[in-house]
Parts: C-alpha cells; structure tokens; sequence
C-alpha cells in the first residue's frame, strides 16, 4: 500500500481515540498548563464568560465540571496545585520491567556478542523510555533506524502510540505509518510520513494544515528530509530483510475496554490511565485544597484603621501582614481593652492527607498496582526481597502480564535488526538469524545476606553443584568467571574431582585462555 497521494484528515484516527491519547498525553506531562487547557477549554472556547456548559449533560459536561475543567475565581491568581501520579505510574510500569536489562541470549557465539553488544550499547535506556510512553498511552513502538553518518550499525529507537499510524490482521502488526512534524507555523504545517512495511520502509513529505495533510512535495523541498532523497528508490528503501518488518507494536495490557468496539483501533493497548483520571483529577483537587488550608490559615490580626502605617497625604494606608513586631503607635492606651484581636485558623492536615493517600491508593489498584510500591503503605523497617514480593504481589502480576506483551515484541525487533546487518546495507557475516530467547531479569534483587543463607541451606542438604551454588551468588558472572571460582573452591576444599582440568589459577575477574 502507498502512501497518501491526496489530501486526507490527519491523523486517520477515530475521534474517541484521538481525544483518549490527547487526554493521556496531558496528564503524563505533568504540566498544569496543559491540564487547563485540555479540560478548561475544551470545546468551549467559543462559549460565554458563564460557562453554561458546566450545567450540561453529556462529555463537555462532565469535564467542565472537574477540578481541571473549573475556572479561577474573578480577581485570585490560579492556586491549582498538581500532583503527578500519572507520571509516577508511568515511570514505575517501566521499571518494574526494565529496571535490569533483558537478558538476550543465542546458541550462535558470534551472534551472542552482538546481542550483549547490543544491550550495552544502548537498548536498555530504549527499553526504559518505551516502557514509560507504552503506560501511559497504551502503547509504543520500536523501530530500527540507520544513519551511517551517525554508527555503522542500526539501532533500535522509540516511536509514541500517537504518532503512529499501524494496520493490523488478526491481531498482528503488518504495517504502520510513523509521522512528524519537521516545521509548523500558524498557517501550515510540514509532515514527514515514513511507512515501514515488509521489507522496504517508504518515505513522504507532505505541506498541509493542522488537521489535514495537505499535499505531496519532493522530499528536496524540507532540509529534515532532504538527506533521505538519494536514498529513496521508486518512494521506498530497501531494507534487505524481505521477511522482516523494521517495526514493532507494543500493546500495555489488553484488551483496550473503551476502544474494543472501534475497528480501527481494536488492537490497541489500553493505557494505566484508562479510566481513573477522575482520581487524578479529585487528588489535585484534594492536594489544592490541603495548600489552601495552610496558606488562609496563617495568622491574621484585626486592628483599628487608626493602627495602619500611613502612606501620607491623599495615599492611603497600609498594613504588613507579615510583620511581627510593632512598636511606636502613635495611639491613645485605652485601659481594659485590646484592640488588636488575633484570628488563626485551623489546617486540617490529617484529613487531608487520609484523603491524598485513599486517592493514590485507590488510581494505583484501578491501574494494577499494589499501594506499596508508591509508598503508601508500610513503616519503612528493613525487609527482605520476600516480603516485598508479598506486600507487591498485585504490581509483580501486572509485571508479568505486561512482560507477556514486550518479549515478541522485544524478539521481533532484534530479529529484524540482525536480518539487516546481515543484509546487502551492512554486510556483516556470521550472524545467525535464528529468533534470539528474551528473558526479564528480576525487579527486586535479593540482598547478599539473603542469598548468601539460601547458598548454605542448598550446600549443606547438597541439593546443588558448587557450579550452581557460585552462579547463584554471582548471577552477573560470565562462564569463564564461574569456572575459575569452582576450581578455586574445589583447590581450597581439596575436593578437586578426578579429571577436571587445573584452572584454579584462573581469577574470576579474568577472561579464560585456550592454550595452542
């Protein structure tokens, strides 16, 4: 399939999902600007200063009526305060999932150095910020990319769900069309769409409007694009991996509950915001109002006009709330009374901060996590990596669902990565292009205690080889690392068995050696 050759509606996305994605969006942001302008504004601008949309039924209705949706009183400054949970759900799904990196392995020796080569050469910070858009919008997409001006080999980048265009078959990515915006002004805006499908990835530059696309240019016609235009043949790269797909769709969770009767978008992730940004809106609302507590709450004086500070003649007078001590009124002492009368009022802290922590509780169950994993429970004493498991038994199952989404994903796109620097581009021999084994390393890491004392159960009952025992204690260790200490500990014990060869010389921070 081309790519668009008329003007069209851009983004081709339905409605309902363009609106979810931007809603999502701003909550992520963690900006109260964008807030305010997403829920205050939205589809009102046009509307008198009375707002008579907030006595509406309906979408309109129901926003307008939110925390975010309600606008500042006549004369006050905006006192919004917001607190960004949404952000803070985001950032943690990633790295319950990818706070160690992947492991990647392959039977293939040379193909096993790329692949750690490959981890450490940046796919794991790649992974991270994937994890973090595909939370909060539902889903992500990892692309490979190639620019031999920048490395002589591709990499693996991140692309957002809202900036993505995919086609599904049965559930399957079998295409998809990326966009950006390389310039925009009030009157037009420039487009670059790059189509990956099977074997080539296509390329456009396109003028038009904010909501349309507009028209075709030579990819000359924009300095962004211009590199790609002795690249392109007949509109398109060739990938050479014919078989391979240079993209990957990363779903959340599915199924997407609020998308699943929109065709175009059945396939989609469903985002950890679906549905509980009420709670972020009621928790800036509580928060707010918490701030508001202790800033009315300062202590105020009520004094006669005679005590205020003159300004002179004809400037009135004026009093310095913060002012503590006064001395050398010019007032006449009346016996008996007090004309300064002290007003304090009460900051409700308690209530408020029950309330804060019932609504993060609350949106972090709604997104599939246990309270403790935001610190909202617990007394903060030491505990072991059990009784974390335990306490986030609810956040461990989201991981692991989640990580049902991300290992095809994962395999998909280094497969492909492999298939094209083994191709005619890159030319790199040796390469086998069997499916690499994608395993996710553990979130919670057990202290050296703890593991220490599973070691001595499991050596004392001998229910594990002194090679097990050495790999569960240094699980980072290479082969070679854990062959030296063996024989190091077989030499020491003098338990060395019959035939093993003499590498107690060895140090476990050295690479071993073949003699000739």
């Amino acid at each position: 399939m081309p790519l668009p050759q008329t003007d069209t509606s851009w983004p081709p996305t339905d409605p309902c999902v363009q609106t979810a994605l931007a809603d999502w969006d701003a909550w992520y942001s963690s900006d109260p600007d964008r807030l305010g302008d997403r829920y205050l504004n939205r589809g009102v601008r046009e509307l008198p200063e009375n707002r008579p949309v907030q006595c509406r039924g309906g979408m309109v209705g129901r926003v307008a009526r939110w925390f975010w949706g309600l606008p500042s009183s006549p004369g006050e400054k905006r006192s919004k305060l917001h607190v960004p949970l949404a952000g803070d759900i985001a950032r943690t799904s990633s790295t319950l999932l990818f706070s160690e990196p992947p492991a990647l392995t392959s039977d293939h020796k040379a193909t096993q150095a790329r692949l750690d080569e490959l981890v450490e050469s940046g796919l794991h910070p790649t992974l991270l910020e994937a994890g973090e858009i595909c939370a909060a919008l539902g889903g992500a997409y990892l692309r490979v990319v190639w620019d031999q001006e920048v490395s002589d080999r591709p990499w693996i980048s991140t692309v957002a769900a809202d900036a993505a265009v995919p086609e599904f078959r049965y559930g399957r990515l079998t295409a998809v069309t990326f966009w950006t915006v390389v310039q925009q002004d009030s009157r037009e805006v420039w487009r670059h769409l790059e189509r990956h499908e099977k074997g080539r990835i296509l390329h456009g530059l396109y003028r038009g409007t904010l909501g349309t696309l507009g028209t075709r240019l030579p990819l000359q016609e924009h300095p962004a694009t211009e590199p790609l235009a002795y690249q392109v043949t007949e509109d398109w790269i060739e990938t050479g991996a014919p078989d391979h797909l240079t993209a990957a769709y990363v779903p959340n969770v599915r199924p997407a509950r609020a998308w699943r009767n929109i065709p175009s978008a059945a396939h989609w992730g469903q985002s950890d915001f679906q549905g509980i940004e009420s709670l972020f809106d009621a928790l800036d609302e509580a928060w707010s109002s918490w701030m508001r507590d202790i800033r009315i709450g300062k202590g105020r004086i009520i004094l006669p006009n005679s005590m205020l500070q003159t300004n002179g003649p004809g400037q009135g007078a004026t009093w310095y709330e913060d002012q503590e001590i006064y001395a050398g009124l010019n007032m006449l002492e009346r016996p008996g009374e007090n004309s300064l009368t002290v007003q304090q009022f009460a900051i409700r802290v308690q209530e408020h901060k029950d309330t804060c922590a019932a609504l993060v509780e609350q949106a972090a169950r709604q997104a599939g996590y246990s309270a403790a994993t935001f610190g909202v429970t617990g007394d903060g004493a030491a505990v072991t990596a059990t009784e974390i498991r335990a306490r986030e038994r609810r956040s461990m199952n989201t991981r692991a669902r989640k990580a049902l989404y991300w290992r095809p994903a994962v395999t998909d796109i280094v497969m492909a990565q492999l298939a094209i620097e083994a191709g005619p581009l890159f030319g790199v021999s040796g390469l086998d292009l069997e499916p690499p084994r994608v395993e996710f390393q553990d979130s919670i890491s057990e202290a050296p205690k703890e593991t220490a004392e599973t070691v001595a159960l499991l050596a004392s009952a001998e229910a594990a080889s002194k090679d097990t025992l050495v790999r569960m204690q240094h699980p980072d260790w290479r082969d070679e690392q854990v062959l030296a200490e063996v024989g190091l500990i077989h030499e020491e014990t003098g338990r060395m068995p019959q035939g093993s060869p003499q590498i107690g010389a060895i140090s476990p921070g050295e690479p071993s050696t073949t003699p000739a």
